[in-house]
């Protein structure tokens, strides 16, 4: 019993000082900047420049910005970007579409660190970006074709955007809030991510899948190094994969794979249980239309990891 407790504590720990030190700051700067941006009628002209471009990949104006924003910025900036769309009243067809190319893209907050390791950006954002369109594509026609298409009623914050101008100051208190409410709806699912993975970390089971994973990998051509880095990465997320990278590289045992455009396809990504648990929150329709984007960021996945192998 003492052993839970104290794992809900560091665990616990943990979320909070990523949520309120990391998320909160970025979140509320984002959230202020795009309603401000929604309100001065900038947003609108930029979702109709990107519309018919987007549309044939099952994604709107607002999906693209989203996969512009975890591409330079970070896994958290598409988060208001989400919230908005459901609060906009985006259809939950294409709400699935954006959070599959999100799930399925690099985060800037873990490829721009790795490069300093030796990963080549520029391959790796193209493939990046390819793998979020084919994952918005095959959710939107493929696995999330029976969502609904139809718009829903947007929120009385944006039905009084639209019918009047806001002051500065009221986009800012109001933004904020809301930014605030998302974070805070985070800290459970952050926490209970957490308390698995370092439940599963002091049980020695992260330490077994090496010992169990390694004879596989050698046959398969893979080096053994790489097991710790996938499993962190999927277990823990991309910030600690980030740390983890690092200190292999410091220590020179920094396996080859984990600097390729393949290896980054298969570990830079927002699909894992912190980072899903974070993007799950944006809204109550993004959560329960998460399993159709879940499949199509698989395909994404799978298909920057194949060719960026092939491109070695």
């Amino acid at each position: 019993m003492e052993n839970l407790i104290e794992i809900v504590l560091h665990a616990g720990h943990g979320a909070v000082d990523v949520s309120l030190y990391t998320l909160l700051p970025i979140m509320v700067v984002m959230m202020i900047l795009l309603r401000a941006l929604e309100v001065w009628g900038v947003l609108d002209w930029f979702i109709q420049i990107l519309a018919p471009v987007a549309r044939p990949f099952g994604l709107t104006g607002m999906g693209v910005l989203a996969m512009v924003q975890i591409s330079f910025v970070s896994f958290v900036a598409p988060l208001p970007t989400l919230a908005l769309m459901e609060d906009r009243g985006t259809s939950d067809r294409h709400l699935s579409a954006a959070l599959a190319a999100v799930l399925a893209m690099a985060p800037a907050n873990a490829l721009f660190p790795m490069a300093v390791v030796g990963l080549k950006v520029g391959p790796t954002l193209a493939l990046s970006a390819l793998g979020g369109i084919m994952a918005a594509s095959s959710t939107y026609w493929l696995f999330g074709r029976t969502l609904s298409t139809a718009m829903h009623e947007t929120t009385a914050f944006e039905q009084e955007a639209t019918n009047k101008p806001s002051s500065l100051l009221k986009i800012i208190n109001v933004s904020g809030a809301e930014a605030i409410q998302i974070v805070i709806n985070i800290i459970p699912m952050l926490l209970a991510s957490l308390v698995v993975v370092t439940a599963l970390q002091q049980a020695g089971a992260i330490q077994w899948l090496e010992t169990i994973l390694t004879p596989v990998l050698s046959h398969l051509d893979i080096d053994p190094a790489f097991t710790l880095p996938s499993l962190t990465k999927y277990l823990a997320g991309s910030t600690a994969l980030v740390g983890v990278v690092h200190d292999m590289a410091v220590r020179h045992i920094l396996p080859a794979a984990v600097t390729t455009a393949g290896g980054a396809g298969f570990l830079l990504h927002p699909l894992d249980l912190p980072g899903v648990a974070i993007l799950l929150s944006a809204g109550t329709r993004i959560g329960k239309n998460a399993m159709p984007a879940i499949a199509g960021a698989c395909v994404g996945i799978v298909l920057r990891t194949v060719l960026g192998a092939c491109l070695g």
